[in-house]
Formats: C-alpha cells, sequence, structure tokens
C-alpha cells in the first residue's frame, strides 16, 4: 500500500475575479513551502514568472488546439456552400479568415468536392523550465486562440508525478469558466484568495460553488481585509455557515506594491506585515493539505 505522501498533493489557488492577489499569494507560498514543482495555468496571461527567479531556456513546444478550415483552390467548384453555413463568418470569398475560424468542421461535411480539410495549428505554446531540481510548467495561448481548458490540461500534465516531493502549487485563472474548471479536474484542494469588497465575495461565492461541484476541498484567506472589515467578516460568517475553513488574513501593505514593481515574491521583504501573515497562512495549509488523508 502506498504512503499518502507518496504521490504530489496538488494545491490549486484561484480567486474568483482578477486583481485579488492571487499570484501574489501564489509566488510567496511556493518559496515559503520550499515547493519544487509548480504551473502557471492562467494560459491567457501567465505572470507567475515574473515573481519566480527562472535559469536557462525552457523546452518549448507547440500545442494543438482545434484545427482551421483549409480550401484547396484547385478543387473548389465556387459553389459558396462553405460560406453560407459557416456560423462564424470566417469564410469569404472562398477565403478562410484564420482568427474567425472555430474549426467546427460543417464547412469540411458540406463540401460537395471535398475541397476543405481541417489541419492542425498551433493556438498556443507549452513552456517546461527544469533546473536545480525545480519544474516550473506554463503556457501562452496565442491572441484569439479557443480551447484554453485543453491547454491548462497539457499545463498541468508536464509536470511528473514522484515519490520525492510533497506539494506541487497551481496558478489559475480568474473566473469560473474552461481553463478553471480544466485546472480544478484532479486537484487535492483549492485555496481561494478572496477581497473584501461586494465584486470580491460575489465571485468567491461562485468559485466556492465551483470547487464544491467537483467536490474538492476548499479554504479561504483574505487578502487586503482591514480595506474593510466588515466585509471581511461577512466573507468569514459565509464562510463558517457552509462549512469552509478561512485560515488567515493578509493586511493591506504598500510592500507588496513595491514587491510588484520589482518582480520580486514578497517574502524577499521580510519586515512586511503581508509576508508575516503569509507565512502563517503556508504553515497552516501545508499542515491541512498533507494530513488531508491517503492518496
Amino acid at each position: 500500500m502506498k504512503n499518502k505522501f507518496s504521490r504530489l498533493k496538488k494545491l490549486l489557488i484561484l480567486s474568483g475575479k482578477g486583481g485579488t492577489g492571487k499570484t501574489t499569494v501564489t509566488s510567496a507560498f511556493i518559496s515559503l513551502g520550499g515547493i519544487q514543482k509548480y504551473a502557471d495555468c492562467d494560459v491567457d496571461a501567465p505572470n507567475l514568472h515574473l515573481t519566480i527567479p527562472l535559469s536557462g531556456e525552457p523546452e518549448r513546444k507547440n500545442y494543438y488546439g482545434f484545427g482551421k478550415a483549409v480550401i484547396n483552390k484547385t478543387k473548389c467548384v465556387h459553389c459558396g456552400l462553405c460560406e453560407q453555413n459557416c456560423a462564424f463568418c470566417a469564410i469569404k470569398n472562398e477565403t478562410v479568415e484564420i482568427f474567425e475560424c472555430e474549426g467546427c468542421g460543417v464547412c469540411e461535411v458540406i463540401c460537395p468536392v471535398k475541397a476543405i480539410s481541417m489541419e492542425d495549428y498551433a493556438s498556443g505554446e507549452l513552456m517546461l523550465y527544469k533546473s536545480e531540481g525545480h519544474v516550473f510548467s506554463t503556457a501562452q495561448l496565442k491572441m484569439g486562440s479557443g480551447a484554453s481548458g485543453k491547454l491548462v490540461t497539457a499545463v498541468k500534465k508536464q509536470i511528473p508525478d514522484s515519490d520525492n516531493s510533497e506539494i506541487v502549487v497551481i496558478d489559475g485563472s480568474p473566473g469560473i469558466g474552461c481553463p478553471v474548471i480544466a485546472s480544478i479536474s484532479g486537484v487535492d484542494m483549492v485555496l481561494i484568495v478572496a477581497e473584501p469588497t461586494i465584486s470580491g465575495i460575489h465571485d468567491m461565492k461562485r468559485i466556492i460553488d465551483t470547487a464544491k461541484h467537483f467536490s474538492t476541498p476548499c479554504a479561504v484567506c483574505v487578502n487586503k481585509f482591514d480595506v474593510s472589515i466588515d466585509n471581511t467578516e461577512k466573507i468569514e460568517k459565509y464562510c463558517t455557515e457552509i462549512g469552509v475553513p478561512v485560515i488567515g488574513r493578509i493586511p493591506f501593505d504598500k510592500e507588496v506594491v513595491k514587491a510588484v514593481n520589482h518582480c520580486e515574491s514578497i517574502v524577499n521583504y521580510p519586515e512586511s506585515k503581508a509576508a508575516k501573515a503569509l507565512s502563517e497562512i503556508c504553515n497552516k495549509l501545508k499542515k491541512t493539505l498533507l494530513q488531508g488523508g491517503e492518496s
């Protein structure tokens, strides 16, 4: 029987909305927890690499999502059926607009002379950094490309399982859409970074509901809690009522702004009030995650 620490425990950090400090918390947890394997699954706008020291060039490979339609002009009989039936108006004058094509394949099916085929299209790039025992997986979706959820899954698959590391930390996307759903799949716990605002509370509730839909345990920490004590207390009251633990409060701290401006983790500022709060949260979270039962 495998020991309960014999595979990676996957911690996903989400926010429900952008701008709550999710990536700041993620980079701090990586440093404070001595994490050696981590990923940035915000493939539309990855930025974890800005605060994590990296060395060397990553392994790069193209990511192929949905195919794109290609018209063979020598076979085309100019019937116009493809243009008439394209729901995305991606075909104009027998030419495919690459950014409009969604790869649905209707034009390929409807073409009477088989002049249209769906061909692989590199919709993003996967990157994998390996240095000094650290593994960092990330990706960048090309502008206007879809299939972000599939790319998130590919990012997670790049991190090898092993018996040597305890936790892998994943920086997720904001919102509750496809990338977030793909990020939640297969993780052991979700940490939600909430902010004490009306929109922050609303979006925290949405991401809690999303995690619960997949039966994934979650916990909450409140960032910049002292901006609104009333809203912080509303967050804590709501979480208590539904049985979601609130594992800490992070104060508003101008040192965080300084760290972000210098592309550094807040843990590089040991006198920071936010860094001290994050250290306590990190210790609680590691204990909770690693005592979560058998794998």
